[in-house]
């Protein structure tokens, strides 16, 4: 396994982890037909809890393979004291297998890690004297040559830029509150856009540097050239949601009536003309078309009001019940 330059060892006595915390964590494995990987990735997790003395849930999610990643991974997971295996019965996507791995957690904080071993579990610990600083949610920050690193670059640099997110890596190994995902509905893929969600929400957000390494066995499951166009468009889906969700009025209210607007200008011009002995049907057809479609514009940001104002009053709801529980 080839070193990184740029990325520090810890030794155990290095990093400040809390007694509390040691077994208050889980580490999630959304997996897709990695059964050539599961055996060491097991066995460094084990060692690495052995090195640092930790006690943390590890919850694999076997995401429909086709493989016998089901077999090896119960298997494997014997040699864990804290071992839950998730299955899906088909493959449904990584988010969905994030979200699964967390309903089965019953630790606070969740370590997301890929079954790839492009990253060391030795790393773990890293995550975990990160957040004893006050954070909710730490980022890594890859480090290293990998195959995606231009589309990956693109794609952060375009997430920084649109929704001012002060880390430079959102799809990577993290560690964040599960309370978080109270907070926050993923829809499919958007796990790519967890860390933006959470942002908007207020919760603090901290990064360190991460070693990648080239993948030891087989291909990458959770990727393909499709994906980049779908990640442009979840892209644009997420900063709607974030940008008019709250009040839709500013988009749909503002464009139907700067369309009433123009329709105005355009009779007015159209009345002006028939005066002068030069009528000119097509005006009058575009301004019932402007005319139109500025109506249905404001009568749908009515609408999208409403469901916005349901939607705030669900989030209330929701807020108010997990009150309760933790009171319980």
């Amino acid at each position: 396994m080839s070193q990184v330059v740029g990325v520090p060892d810890h030794q155990p006595s290095q990093l400040q982890i809390g007694p509390a915390l040691r077994n208050n964590f889980a580490v999630v494995i959304p997996a897709l037909n990695e059964s050539q990987n599961i055996g060491e990735l097991f066995s460094e997790i084990e060692a690495t809890f052995r090195e640092y003395q930790l006690d943390g849930e590890v919850i694999f999610v076997d995401d429909g393979s086709a493989d016998d990643s089901l077999e090896i991974a119960r298997r494997e997971g014997e040699r864990l004291k804290r071992f839950k295996l998730e299955r899906h019965r088909r493959n449904l996507g990584k988010t969905e297998a994030l979200i699964t791995g967390v309903r089965a957690a019953e630790a606070d904080w969740i370590v997301l890690f890929d079954a790839d071993l492009q990253h060391s579990p030795s790393e773990i610990p890293r995550f975990l004297a990160e957040v004893e600083k006050g954070y909710d949610i730490v980022c890594g920050h890859k480090v290293g040559k990998y195959e995606k690193r231009l589309v990956s670059g693109i794609y952060n640099w375009l997430s920084r830029w649109v929704f001012r997110v002060p880390v430079r890596d959102l799809n990577s190994i993290k560690i964040f509150r599960k309370s978080v995902l109270d907070e926050i509905h993923l829809r499919h893929d958007w796990h790519r856009f967890f860390v933006v969600l959470a942002h908007a929400r207020g919760y603090r957000l901290g990064e360190i540097d991460v070693r990648l390494y080239a993948r030891r066995r087989g291909t990458t499951k959770y990727g393909g050239r499709s994906r980049v166009l779908v990640g442009f468009l979840d892209l644009l889906a997420v900063w709607f949601l974030l940008l008019f969700s709250r009040k839709p009025m500013l988009l749909f209210g503002f464009t139907g009536l700067a369309l009433l607007g123009v329709g105005l200008l355009v009779g007015v011009g159209a009345i002006v003309l028939r005066l002068m002995g030069h009528g000119f049907r097509p005006l009058l057809t575009l301004v019932v078309l402007l005319g139109v479609m500025g109506i249905s514009l404001f009568g749908f940001g009515f609408v999208a009001e409403l469901v916005a104002t349901l939607r705030s009053e669900l989030d209330d709801l929701r807020h108010s019940v997990r009150e309760l529980q933790d009171r319980r």
